[in-house]
């Protein structure tokens, strides 16, 4: 089942991040491992529209729609523009750049967010087209 949604272009990142962590086994471990936590993410697309989808990184190791797996609770949400998710998982600008110019919302537990980077660079290896 594909993440994407055609009203946000950059949900193709959802797909390429998840495809890497089924891809390889001890690779999801290490993960889950490190990341240790549910993350949400909130995107707003141009046209003021909002969807959501979850990366678990504590339990399944695996990406979803909603802001979380069903029965759970994301321990950190990240909200930010469509446009902006896009640069991020693209490598042209840094979550801590976007939250210092009020670009990225975090609730929850902002230290886990630290640990959202390395997730979201799968994305780049795994080349989405944005």
């Amino acid at each position: 089942m594909s993440l994407k949604n055609d009203s946000f272009p950059s949900s193709t990142a959802f797909d390429a991040i998840n495809s890497s962590l089924q891809s390889d086994d001890a690779e999801r471990k290490d993960a889950v491992k490190k990341g240790n936590a549910i993350f949400a993410f909130t995107l707003k697309n141009k046209e003021g529209q909002e969807e959501s989808w979850h990366i678990d990184l504590k339990d399944k190791g695996c990406v979803g729609r909603g802001p979380a797996p069903e029965g759970k609770k994301a321990d950190v949400t990240l909200s930010l523009s469509d446009e902006e998710f896009a640069k991020l998982v693209a490598g042209k600008t840094q979550a801590q750049r976007l939250f210092m110019s009020g670009k990225l919302k975090i609730k929850g537990d902002v230290m886990k967010a630290t640990k959202m980077e390395p997730v979201l660079k799968k994305a780049q290896t795994a080349k989405p087209k944005l």
